[in-house]
């Protein structure tokens, strides 16, 4: 199963951004905001073909992903690009997950074609944690899991996780895959999720006034 793959399909679901478009180093994806207007991921692309593409890219807020560590991506890059936090490509078999709501809050679910949606919400309404999924084939992309500080250390992140897991094993998924930050990881791990690869980034600064 290409791991790093899924992960870009099933990441522009969960983002609501263009289908990812083929592209001799790996996939593109025009997602068209402010902070990332364009994201090239690399493929099994060499140093060679990665140092090219980054010579074309002139564009403020284009970013340059890869599966590999950070120390092998700094000589493709010159000044005008700054490196984004590191993380993780992370994956497990998906299992039914029995996690307990906590007292005070009730749990939301929304799906529409590939994109689900979790909220754990306060009896006031307030929401509390969140996340979302992206579909592609038999894998779901998670995406955006937090938990807000004030109701942090209550479990809500798995509680999150596992509704997530419920509703994609509803849906004919059999793989979970993500990108997770340093902290993130830690919880994965101890849900049974395994690293499979580094996963880390570039982005080119704004044009200096």
């Amino acid at each position: 199963m290409d791991v790093e793959r899924l992960w870009v399909e099933g990441w522009a679901v969960a983002r609501q951004a263009p289908e990812p478009v083929e592209v001799p180093w790996g996939l593109r994806i025009d997602v068209g905001r402010p902070a990332r207007t364009v994201r090239h991921v690399l493929l099994g692309a060499d140093g060679e073909t990665a140092r090219r593409l980054v010579g074309t890219l002139t564009e403020p807020a284009t970013c340059v992903k890869a599966f590999l560590p950070r120390r092998e991506m700094d000589p493709w890059f010159p000044a005008a690009w700054e490196p984004v936090e590191p993380c993780f490509l992370m994956a497990v078999d998906l299992r039914p997950s029995g996690a307990a709501v906590p007292d005070g809050y009730t749990t939301t679910v929304d799906t529409s074609g590939g994109l689900t949606r979790v909220g754990v919400l306060t009896d006031d309404g307030e929401v509390a944690a969140y996340g979302r999924t992206g579909r592609a084939g038999t894998a779901c992309v998670f995406d955006q899991v937090v938990t807000e500080p004030a109701h942090r250390r209550r479990g809500l992140g798995t509680v999150v996780m596992g509704t997530l897991t419920r509703a994609a094993l509803a849906h004919g998924a059999s793989v979970g895959v993500l990108g997770a930050t340093e902290q993130g990881r830690a919880l994965y791990e101890t849900l049974g999720w395994k690293v499979h690869a580094p996963l880390n980034g570039f982005v080119r600064r704004p044009a200096t006034p």
